[in-house]
C-alpha cells in the first residue's frame, strides 16, 4: 500500500499554500509575477505596467489642456478689448453727430456776436466751453497751409508768388474736430 499521508493542513502547516510570499514586501515572487499579467488593478491597467509611461502620457494631457486654457483665456481677453474699443468707438460716432448737429447753433452764435447782438456772446461761450470739456476743438486754419483733410476751400486768390504753396487767408467758416476726428471741414479762402 502505498503511503497516503496527504493530509490538508489548513491552519499552520509548513507548506501552507502555494500562493503564500515569503518574499519581503515590494518583491514579487515567481508565482505573482506571472499572474500579474493576467489580474487587473482597480483602475483597469495591468499590474505589470510601466509608471513612468503612465505619467508622461498624465503629464502630456494636462500640458494640453494647460495650453488650451490659456488659448481660451487670451481669446477672450482679446474678444473683451475688442468689444470695449467697438463700444468706445460706436460711442464716439453717435456723440460726434450729436455734436454735428449742434454746430449750426454754434455757427448761429457766432455769426449773431460778429453782428453786434448783444447777449449772444454768453450762450455761445457756455456751450462751446461745455462741448469743448468733452472732446470738441475749434479749427484754427487762419494763415496756415491749406489742408484739404480739414480744410475746404471754396475762394481762391492768384498767389503773389512769395508764398511756398497754398495758404489759408481767411476763414469763413470755423471747422471743428471732435476727438482727434474731424467732424466739420471749415470752409476757407485760400490765397496760392
Amino acid at each position: 500500500m502505498s503511503n497516503d499521508s496527504t493530509t490538508s493542513n489548513p491552519e499552520g502547516a509548513d507548506d501552507a499554500t502555494p500562493f503564500a510570499s515569503d518574499a519581503p514586501s515590494g518583491e514579487v515572487n515567481s508565482t505573482d509575477a506571472a499572474s500579474s499579467d493576467a489580474v487587473s488593478s482597480e483602475n483597469g491597467a495591468p499590474l505589470g505596467f510601466d509608471v513612468s509611461d503612465v505619467l508622461a502620457a498624465v503629464t502630456k494631457e494636462r500640458d494640453d489642456f494647460k495650453d488650451l486654457a490659456l488659448r481660451l483665456q487670451a481669446d477672450f481677453e482679446n474678444f473683451r478689448k475688442r468689444v470695449t474699443a467697438q463700444v468706445t468707438d460706436d460711442v464716439d460716432r453717435a456723440t460726434a453727430k450729436l455734436v454735428e448737429s449742434v454746430l449750426p447753433v454754434l455757427d448761429a452764435c457766432e455769426a449773431a456776436a460778429a453782428h453786434g447782438v448783444q447777449g449772444i456772446e454768453s450762450v455761445w461761450s457756455s456751450l462751446l466751453g461745455a462741448l469743448q470739456k468733452q472732446g470738441l476743438e475749434a479749427l484754427d486754419l487762419a494763415d496756415k497751409p491749406f489742408d484739404p483733410a480739414t480744410a475746404d476751400a471754396v475762394v481762391h486768390e492768384p498767389s503773389d508768388g512769395s508764398e511756398n504753396g497754398p495758404m489759408v487767408v481767411e476763414v469763413l467758416r470755423t471747422g471743428y474736430r471732435w476727438k482727434g476726428r474731424v467732424v466739420r471741414a471749415a470752409m476757407v479762402k485760400v490765397k496760392g
